[in-house]
């Protein structure tokens, strides 16, 4: 039995890996915290909002009061910390904001954890999801290992790489039990429309512009969100202290193609002429700091743990393509602003 806090549970990665816990492990104590800012979605979670292992709670990670209330209230043993700020575009305009959710929310549970468990660390873990942004950018060959010298070039990298460094530093300083992973670019069901591919979609359901950076050419590994919340579950249980996983799609596109995949299979699912949405791609100046390529060797995962990616990009797009015409009035909720009603609704 464990009594797991998960952060940041009401978001895209975090719904998924709270629903992977919560039904697969009807033992466990699964906590989800969330401060539903903008990217928070309650509605991702309605499966299990009702079973009797799981329990949300609104909280900010940098409130030190209510994380150690929250810590002694349901004996707290894991910690699975998801939350962050996670935009690249949102950070270039405030990075204050990144800091402090990013930095100091990190430190927050950090500090909890090792007051709470320090006179047993036995049984008990701080797992810290990060992101191979903190790397840089590569060449053309070439690819991230764990042990790959950290270069951020963004507001919102440089705060995940601190991030990074503070779990390690309390492990190396206080003993804590810690894990950490990297993860490439994710995609799936219940993305917020701001990231790539849950905006192009709507975009095309709308006939609206399809922005691309510069000429497309920036390639990202591709993870099916699905696939990283089975990843994630696998290092918990599998995974040696201390350690870093990187976790990878094995899924390298340029931008510009990506789209035009989606353009393709959008113009299949619609019922349009071939080249229809491709019409709508709109080449824009480039945002500061863009790293050309990213590319994972999750080989350490799969040959220590035995986790590898179940999805190909070409079948995981269809899936998620799928899903979002599916749920046309998530979209819409989403657009609109009216999925934040949910909360009120159901929890005050």
């Amino acid at each position: 039995m464990k009594n797991i806090l998960i952060t940041g549970g009401a978001g895209f990665i975090g719904c998924h890996v709270v629903k992977l816990f919560v039904e697969k492990y009807p033992d466990y104590t699964i906590v989800n915290i969330d401060n539903l800012t903008y990217a928070g979605n309650l509605e991702n979670l309605k499966v299990v909002e009702t079973a009797p292992n799981y329990k949300f709670i609104k909280a900010d990670i940098c409130d030190r009061a209510h994380i150690k209330e929250i810590f002694e209230t349901y004996g707290i043993d894991t910690v699975v910390h998801l939350a962050a700020e996670s935009h690249v575009d949102r950070s270039i305009t405030n990075p204050f904001e990144f800091a402090q959710t990013n930095i100091m929310g990190t430190l927050t549970l950090l500090n909890q954890a090792k007051e709470s468990w320090k006179d047993d660390m036995t049984g008990k873990m701080f797992y810290h999801i990060s992101t191979d942004e903190v790397f840089g950018s590569l060449g053309d060959s070439g690819y991230f290992l764990e042990d790959t010298s950290y270069d951020p070039q963004s507001p919102y990298s440089a705060s995940k790489a601190s991030s990074d460094h503070f779990v390690r530093a309390y492990h190396n300083t206080y003993g804590l039990p810690v894990l950490v992973t990297n993860c490439s670019n994710n995609y799936g069901p219940n993305q917020f429309p701001e990231k790539l591919i849950p905006l192009f979609i709507n975009n095309i359901l709308n006939e609206k512009p399809l922005p691309v950076y510069g000429a497309g050419l920036n390639i990202r590994d591709w993870l099916y969100v699905v696939d990283h919340a089975r990843a994630i579950d696998v290092v918990l249980h599998k995974g040696k202290v201390g350690e870093t996983y990187n976790i990878g799609g094995f899924n390298e596109w340029s931008n510009i193609d990506l789209i035009k995949v989606i353009c393709r299979e959008m113009d299949n699912k619609l019922q349009k002429p071939a080249g229809t949405s491709e019409k709508l791609i709109s080449y824009v100046t480039d945002r500061a700091g863009h790293d050309m390529r990213y590319a994972i060797d999750s080989s350490k995962l799969k040959e220590e743990l035995g986790w590898e990616p179940s999805l190909q990009f070409e079948e995981g797009i269809v899936k998620t393509i799928d899903w979002y015409l599916d749920n046309l009035d998530w979209m819409e909720r989403i657009v609109s602003g009216d999925y934040q009603e949910y909360y009120n609704k159901q929890y005050k």
